[in-house]
C-alpha cells in the first residue's frame, strides 16, 4: 500500500517577537498561511522494522537529521509499530528559506502514517506530536491560516486572506533560524508589526490593507547579516508588487500581487537577479 501527501509551503503575513521566554525560546505572535508551492510524499510500507529515506534533492539529509524521518520515528516509537516504511520526497519547496519545507515534510509524514497505518490518531494530537519535532510543525499539520502564539504551537485558525499571487524569491544563501533568533535582543526591536490589523485586513478581505499591515521583526537582524535579502526585498518593491515582506528568518521574501499580469511582470523582472523565483497563489 502506498500513501500519498502534499507539503505545501508557509509564509508569514505578520510575525512578532514579544519576550525571550524562561524555557529559551521566544515567545511569539504570527499569522501563517499556506502558498500552491510544495512538495509531494510517497510512503510505502516495508516488511522490515526501519526507516528508508530518499528524495532527487541533494540539498537534504537523508538519515536522522531529516525531520520526516524524524516524525516517521516518533509515531512508530509512540504508538509502537514494528513495519518499516520508505518515503520519497519530491521536494519543489526551496531548502533553509523561511518556507517551513522541513517542518511541512514532517507534518505530511505524521498525516501520511496516521493513514498506512491506520493509527485514527485524531488531527489536535497529530499537532502535539509534531510539537515535539518543531514550532511550525503543528501548523503544518493542518495548514490552511493561523494565528499562532506561545513558541508557535498554539494555533488558533481564521479565515483565508483574500485571493491574490504570490511571488517567491530566494537568493543563493542560507539562514539558520536559531543563529537569528540568538541575535535578536526582543527588548531592543524597533516596531512591532499590528497583529490586529493584519487580522482584521483578513477577515474583511482588504488585500491593500493587509499589505500596508505585514510585519516581521526578524528583518532587523536578517537584513543587516545579508545585505543581498535587503536588495531583493527592494527589487521586489521597485517591480511594483503591493507588499513584500521576508517570511520567517529568511532568507526567502515574497511579494503579494493582486494581478496576473504584474505577477508574471515580477516573476520575470526577478529571474535575472535570482535563481530560484516562483510565482504561486496563496492557498484558500
Amino acid at each position: 500500500m502506498k500513501v500519498l501527501e502534499k507539503a505545501s509551503a508557509k509564509i508569514n503575513l505578520s510575525l512578532d517577537v514579544l519576550h525571550k521566554r524562561n524555557d529559551g525560546y521566544h515567545e511569539v505572535e504570527m499569522v501563517m498561511t499556506m502558498v500552491d508551492l510544495a512538495d509531494h510524499i510517497e510512503m510505502q510500507e516495508l516488511p522490515r522494522d526501519t526507516i528508508i529515506i530518499s528524495s532527487q534533492s541533494g540539498y537534504i539529509p537523508l538519515d536522522e537529521k531529516n525531520l520526516a524521518f524524524q516524525a516517521a520515528r516518533l509515531i512508530k516509537d509512540r504508538y509502537e509499530v514494528s513495519q518499516g516504511v520508505y518515503i520519497h520526497l519530491d521536494k519543489k519547496i526551496p531548502v533553509a528559506a523561511g518556507l517551513a519545507g522541513g517542518s511541512s515534510d514532517a507534518a505530511a509524514t505524521l498525516r501520511g502514517l496516521n493513514r498506512l497505518w491506520r493509527l485514527q490518531i485524531p488531527m489536535d494530537e497529530l499537532q502535539r506530536l509534531g510539537a515535539e519535532l518543531g514550532s511550525d510543525v503543528p501548523f503544518c499539520v493542518t495548514g490552511g491560516t493561523a494565528l499562532a502564539t506561545g513558541r508557535g504551537e498554539r494555533l488558533q485558525p481564521i479565515e483565508s486572506p483574500p485571493q491574490c499571487w504570490v511571488i517567491l524569491a530566494k537568493p543563493p544563501i542560507n539562514v539558520s533560524t536559531s543563529d537569528i533568533y540568538t541575535r535578536l535582543n526582543a527588548q531592543n526591536i524597533k516596531a512591532h508589526p499590528s497583529t490586529v490589523n493584519v487580522l482584521e485586513a483578513i477577515r474583511s478581505k482588504n488585500l491593500d490593507k493587509l499589505c500596508q499591515s505585514m510585519g516581521n521583526v526578524l528583518e532587523e537582524v536578517t537584513l543587516d547579516l545579508y545585505p543581498i535579502v535587503r536588495q531583493l526585498k527592494q527589487s521586489m518593491e521597485r517591480l511594483g508588487a503591493e507588499g513584500v515582506l521576508m517570511s520567517g528568518s529568511g532568507p526567502t521574501v515574497f511579494g503579494i500581487v493582486s494581478k496576473e499580469a504584474k505577477a508574471e511582470r515580477i516573476y520575470n523582472g526577478l529571474r535575472g537577479f535570482c535563481k530560484e523565483v516562483y510565482a504561486v497563489r496563496m492557498l484558500t
